[in-house]
């Protein structure tokens, strides 16, 4: 996953009105109910269906290191759908707020500086951005292409003010994230 893919995760999980299972037991139920079998979630895990069953059981009370991750992952992946879902919908209406350290750079009319620099900046972007955002992810869409989404909200917002200012303005590119988090 890449760092704007993360920062989508992040907020989602922000969005829980309960938090998910905790327990290694209580994840392996959880995920046994949402697949259906436990040949399924042993697929899902990369386990044998034997270890889900002794999971399930309580028969092995630790996971390896590697399986509790990929367990973690994938009940969080489903939990809670629809708090999602609702909260993505908002945001499509309300927009998204973006915090973060990057390189900036872009392209401008000739006699201005185009040179790339850091920046730490919290913009909040308007719902068309962030409905092209969860669109563009749920189409699979890569990093570089949703940051691209992003800089171009930031081009509109915080560089043009909407039209105020720097109109030679061409391309904005986001490198070098520091980090990225958002908000809805």
């Amino acid at each position: 996953m890449g760092e704007i893919e993360d920062a989508i995760e992040r907020a989602d999980r922000e969005a829980f009105t309960r938090q998910p299972p905790k327990t290694l037991k209580g994840q392996i139920g959880y995920l046994l109910k949402q697949l259906g079998s436990a040949k399924a979630v042993a697929q899902e895990l990369g386990v044998t269906a034997d270890s889900v069953n002794r999971y399930r059981r309580g028969a092995r009370k630790h996971a390896r290191a590697d399986v509790a991750a990929k367990i973690d992952d994938a009940v969080k992946a489903r939990w809670q759908p629809l708090v999602r879902k609702r909260r993505q919908k908002q945001a499509a209406a309300s927009g998204i707020t973006v915090e973060t350290r990057a390189r900036f750079g872009y392209s401008a009319a000739v006699g201005t500086t185009d040179d790339g620099r850091f920046r730490r900046l919290t913009v909040h972007l308007p719902a068309e951005y962030a409905q092209r955002l969860f669109d563009a992810r749920d189409a699979g869409a890569s990093d570089q292409q949703m940051r691209g989404i992003i800089a171009e909200g930031f081009k509109e917002v915080y560089f043009q003010d909407g039209g105020g200012r720097a109109m030679g303005l061409s391309d904005v590119e986001i490198n070098d994230i520091d980090y990225l988090d958002l908000d809805y």
